[in-house]
């Protein structure tokens, strides 16, 4: 079983930044794709940002040009840098990651951390 512990999140006022850090339990350099995803108290679970084993980026539209995903394999660490934030980026911010084996199939999850943008 993998463990995926968010860290970093807090209270940042509008136009701060922060910087999430997703430490796993186990080497994630076979994970095919890491991700950060949030959900918004009423609102359903969104996708940020996913990172592919080869280093390519995806970003969701509304954040594309303040948020920037990285992995480090040595590490088995995955950061998310945010910046110039708004309210609306207000959330908890999940991790997650996927690992595909001969075996099996599997995504695990990280409880989340809270990230609240407010002057």
């Amino acid at each position: 079983q993998v463990q995926l512990v968010e860290s970093g999140g807090g209270l940042v006022q509008p136009g701060g930044s922060l910087r999430l850090s997703c430490a796993a339990s186990q080497n994630i350099f076979n994970f095919i794709v890491m991700s950060w995803y949030r959900q918004a108290p009423g609102k359903q679970r969104e996708l940020v940002a996913a990172i592919q084993a080869g280093n390519s980026v995806n970003y969701a539209a509304s954040m594309k040009d303040r948020v920037t995903i990285s992995r480090d394999d040595a590490k088995n660490t995955v950061y998310l840098q945010m910046n110039s934030l708004k309210p609306e980026d207000t959330a908890v911010y999940f991790c997650s990651g996927r690992r595909v084996t001969r075996l099996n199939d599997v995504t695990y999850w990280g409880q989340g951390t809270q990230v609240t943008v407010s002057s």
